[in-house]
């Protein structure tokens, strides 16, 4: 959406006719910007993604209860978890478990 320079009205497109090029133009006063028909991009971004902290961390759960719960990724029977309020305090705490298989330690999260 773009707009006009001069009175601030959104500028309407009109598409290229009878070898005229394509232009934005303001439908109250006389400005006009016509449009290139090729659009070359100069530079590339490249995004990166930024890196999440946990919200527990490893040294959260060493000190954590431990409970009979099966391990979705491995079905281990016995996992450490913690409850966080999260939400409002109406609604329910957030469980948290870490796997307690010494090859597994997946982790997953139970709302």
């Amino acid at each position: 959406m773009e707009f006009c320079p001069t009175c601030g009205n959104m500028l309407q497109f009109e598409l290229p006719n009878m070898g005229k090029s394509s232009r934005f133009f303001c439908p109250t006063c006389p400005y006009v910007s016509y449009l290139e028909n090729r659009v070359k991009i100069k530079r590339k971004q490249h995004l990166v993604k930024k890196e999440l902290e946990p919200i527990i961390s490893d040294d959260d759960m060493k000190n954590a209860a431990q409970t009979e719960a099966t391990c979705p990724n491995c079905g281990f029977g016995k996992a450490a978890f913690i409850q966080i309020q999260l939400r409002s305090a109406d609604e329910p705490a957030s469980t948290f478990y870490k796997c307690m298989n010494e090859d597994c330690r997946q982790n997953w999260r139970e709302d």
